[in-house]
């Protein structure tokens, strides 16, 4: 008799078919979030938006890197992933085991934030980014990393004979392709060359700070960093600690799935 119960219990827990079992939720649009387990990277959008859903009884499992999430998506620990859709790119290219499903999750605004005390830094930092846009300086840096002909080969380059003045700290979390994340020893990315063109306009010297992404505004508003760059939506919630600087550009979540 016990032989049986436990073979019950074996075929239970492996096909999920038993009164009181239930297998991996298959996700395959945006309705069927709902039960759901999400993985998501702590304190980004993902996490903010997919907090919604645990109303309607999802778990959501929070890792400090998106490779972590993916890594758990893969072993089977969760149902999907809600990330950014470059990042969501570069996952599912090293991962032929996972796809992104057609439908978007969200679109985002990416912005500058900015301690609240220094109203004058993002004035100058949105003038910056106003010449960036006008003289074709940010649209070309974002094409670098976006896109099958680039792949980073020709980042942004200061131009010579600056003149600088002092520091400009930017905080971020370097594991967020292709915005920011570490290239032979060094943090590269769109976000990584927009905050260097952003630090030649105000003829500062740009200095990057690594960090778990959900400590960046805390290091801004405690004046350890000056920005906070990393991929960061403006949402209701974060603009009670932090000012945005205008927005530099525009990004989609999308929910990664196994195939």
């Amino acid at each position: 008799m016990k032989k049986l119960l436990s073979l019950v219990l074996v075929l239970c827990l492996c096909a999920g078919i038993f009164v009181g079992c239930s297998g991996p939720k298959k996700v395959e649009k945006i309705d069927d979030l709902k039960g759901a387990t999400i993985g998501v990277q702590l304190g980004t959008t993902g996490d903010i938006y997919a907090s919604d859903y645990e109303k309607d009884g999802s778990k959501i499992e929070r890792y400090n890197k998106g490779a972590d999430a993916i890594q758990a998506l893969k072993q089977g620990k969760i149902d999907c992933v809600i990330i950014d859709s470059e990042p969501a790119k570069a996952f599912v290219a090293k991962n032929d085991d996972l796809k992104i499903l057609e439908e978007p999750f969200a679109l985002e605004e990416y912005a500058i934030a900015v301690s609240k005390d220094k109203k004058e830094l993002t004035n100058q930092i949105n003038e910056a980014l106003k010449t960036l846009k006008e003289n074709g300086t940010l649209d070309s840096i974002i094409k670098n990393y976006i896109g099958d002909d680039t792949k980073g080969k020709t980042p942004y380059v200061s131009p010579e004979g600056i003149v600088r003045d002092g520091k400009l700290v930017m905080a971020t979390n370097a594991a967020f392709e292709p915005y920011e994340y570490i290239q032979n020893s060094k943090i590269v990315g769109i976000d990584a060359d927009m905050a260097q063109a952003v630090a030649d306009i105000l003829g500062k010297e740009l200095v990057i700070e690594d960090m778990e992404f959900d400590s960046i505004i805390a290091a801004v508003q405690s004046g350890k960093a000056d920005i906070g760059v990393a991929g960061m939506t403006v949402t209701e919630e974060r603009l009670k600690n932090i000012d945005f600087t205008d927005s530099y550009t525009t990004a989609t979540q999308v929910i990664i799935v196994k195939k």
